[in-house]
């Protein structure tokens, strides 16, 4: 049952079980997905007996998620990517749980070929505050160095349908944005000058590719495994939608991060989805960036949130002045 829905030009979003909605959606009409996948066992989104965060175990989390992932790999076009952004978890006795491994498994099962992993850094203090992860603590250094453990990162894990792609992702004159704190290293500025000027010096560049250096630079910081310069509190509004009988409120997904997946794995017009949509950032992002988009978010508070947050999409770039989109 869909309880609420909004239709527009450029997306589509409805409040409602994903598994309900996928159904509905033509075969191979998807051209890119990319979502959070709830956090298995790490947080509780409702109370609803419909949302996957509310299984009694690990293993009735799987079966659920490996119905998803079927549909996922059903509307998909050949050839085409899905994005899952997720992390370890950590077991009630401290230990952790591979969940990336987990996804990896059930994509290959239903046609995806797993082609990499990129590592979001986090900082630890950050970290630390937010989460109130006990292995952060400074004093145990003192007390008793083995229960100190890492930040744990968030991982992108990219999957691509098997088959021929018939509609490459194509840029014609490179890549033409930035999404991210520290668009080049130090060294880059010394030989190309501050980034600002560099940026407009290249702005609405129309030439050969091979010739478009800030190009050759984003690229260089996106093709690195680690992604160390996303800015943790580049998010849409959220704060609003949290709601009594929430046990956590996980930080929606980076803008950052969706931006570069969106920029390297669709073209304009083409359509997005996310199943997860939460509060409308992986349906904010390819619609700013001129692509359409499907969300589907079961809790009623985070629906609303998406529709408040998607009302000014359109103007995101004209208002943010650094981060224009070329």
């Amino acid at each position: 049952m869909v309880k609420d829905q909004l239709i527009t030009e450029d997306f589509a979003i409805y409040n409602s079980d994903c598994m309900l909605v996928l159904p509905t959606l033509g075969d191979s009409s998807i051209d890119l997905s990319v979502y959070s996948p709830p956090f298995a066992g790490l947080y509780n989104y409702s109370s609803s007996e419909n949302d996957f965060s509310n299984c009694e175990n690990k293993e009735q989390f799987l079966v659920q998620y490996e119905f998803l992932i079927a549909e996922i790999a059903r509307v998909t076009k050949s050839g085409r990517i899905t994005a899952v952004h997720c992390t370890d978890i950590i077991n009630q006795n401290g230990s952790n749980w591979d969940f990336p491994h987990e996804i990896i498994m059930l994509h290959e099962k239903y046609g995806f070929q797993y082609k990499n992993k990129i590592t979001i850094w986090k900082e630890p203090l950050k970290v630390r505050m937010r989460t109130m992860v006990r292995s952060l603590m400074h004093k145990l250094i003192v007390e008793d160095s083995t229960e100190c453990f890492t930040a744990m990162p968030d991982y992108v894990l990219i999957f691509k349908k098997k088959g021929i792609n018939e509609v490459p992702v194509t840029h014609t004159f490179g890549l033409t944005h930035y999404s991210g704190c520290r668009p080049f290293l130090p060294e880059h500025e010394e030989t190309y000058g501050d980034y600002e000027t560099f940026r407009k010096k290249w702005h609405g560049f129309k030439g050969d590719p091979k010739e478009n250096k800030f190009s050759h630079l984003t690229w260089q910081r996106y093709a690195s495994s680690v992604w160390d310069d996303i800015r943790i509190d580049e998010v849409l509004q959220y704060k609003e939608s949290k709601e009594e009988d929430d046990e956590k409120h996980v930080h929606p997904l980076q803008l950052d991060v969706i931006d570069r997946i969106v920029e390297l794995y669709s073209n304009p017009n083409e359509v997005v989805l996310t199943p997860f949509m939460g509060v409308g950032s992986e349906v904010y992002s390819p619609v700013s960036m001129g692509r359409k988009a499907i969300g589907i978010e079961l809790k009623d508070s985070y629906f609303k949130q998406a529709i408040r947050n998607l009302s000014d999409v359109k103007k995101r770039f004209e208002v943010d002045t650094q981060q224009k989109l070329f």
